[in-house]
C-alpha cells in the first residue's frame, strides 16, 4: 500500500471523527446571553417542592375513607386529597402528579400509608393499615408525613382507620416523637 493510499484512508476515518468532535465541543460551550435568558424564561419543572411558609392553619375536619374517595382527582371541579397516617392533605397544586392517570394518582382519594412506607406503587399496597410495616418502612412513612406537612395544607383527618392504626395514632399523640431532622428532606 502506498503512502497516498494510507493518507486517503486516514482522511476518510479522521474527517467524521473531527466533525463529531467539533459538534460535541460546540454543544458543551457556555450559553450566550440570549440562550441563558431563554432558560430563565422556561425553568425546568421539578416534581419535588421546597417547603412552604404560606400554608393555612391545619384543619381537623372529619373524613371517612368512603368520603375521601370523592377527592381522587377524577372530578376536576373537586380538590385532590391524599391521606397519610390519617392526616388528609390537599395536593391539588400538584395535579400533574396526583391527578387522574398521573404517576402518584394511586394515593389520591385514599390513605395509602402502607404503600408510601413500602415505597410501592402497587394498588394492593395503597391502603391505610400500616401496622405490619418494619421499623425502616415506618421511618420512610414518617418522612413522607413530614414532607407533606411542610408542603401541603392539612384539611382534615380520617376518622375510620383500621383499629391497629387508630391505636398507634392515639399512642403517638400521647407520646409525641421528636421532630424529624429538618435537613433530611425527601
Amino acid at each position: 500500500m502506498s503512502s497516498t493510499d494510507l493518507f486517503k484512508y486516514a482522511l476518510v476515518l479522521l474527517l467524521p471523527a473531527a466533525y463529531f468532535a467539533s459538534r460535541f465541543l460546540r454543544s458543551t460551550t457556555l450559553p450566550t446571553s440570549s440562550a441563558s435568558s431563554a432558560a430563565a424564561d422556561n425553568p425546568v419543572k421539578s416534581i419535588m417542592q421546597a417547603p412552604r411558609d404560606d400554608l393555612a392553619p391545619p384543619k381537623d375536619d372529619p373524613f371517612t375513607l368512603v368520603q375521601l374517595k370523592e377527592f381522587d382527582g377524577s372530578d376536576s371541579s373537586k380538590p385532590i386529597y391524599v391521606s397519610i397516617k390519617g392526616t388528609v392533605f390537599d395536593v391539588s397544586a400538584k395535579a400533574d402528579v396526583y391527578g387522574s392517570g398521573k404517576s402518584y394518582n394511586i394515593f389520591a382519594g385514599k390513605d395509602g400509608s402502607k404503600g408510601l412506607g413500602m415505597s410501592s406503587l402497587k394498588e394492593e399496597h395503597a391502603v391505610s393499615d400500616y401496622s405490619e410495616l418494619s421499623d425502616a418502612e415506618r421511618k420512610v412513612l414518617d418522612d413522607w408525613h413530614a414532607f407533606f406537612s411542610k408542603r401541603y395544607n392539612v384539611v382534615g383527618r380520617v376518622v375510620d382507620l383500621p383499629v391497629p392504626v387508630k391505636r398507634e395514632r392515639e399512642a403517638s399523640s400521647e407520646n409525641p416523637t421528636p421532630a424529624p431532622n429538618p435537613s433530611s428532606d425527601l
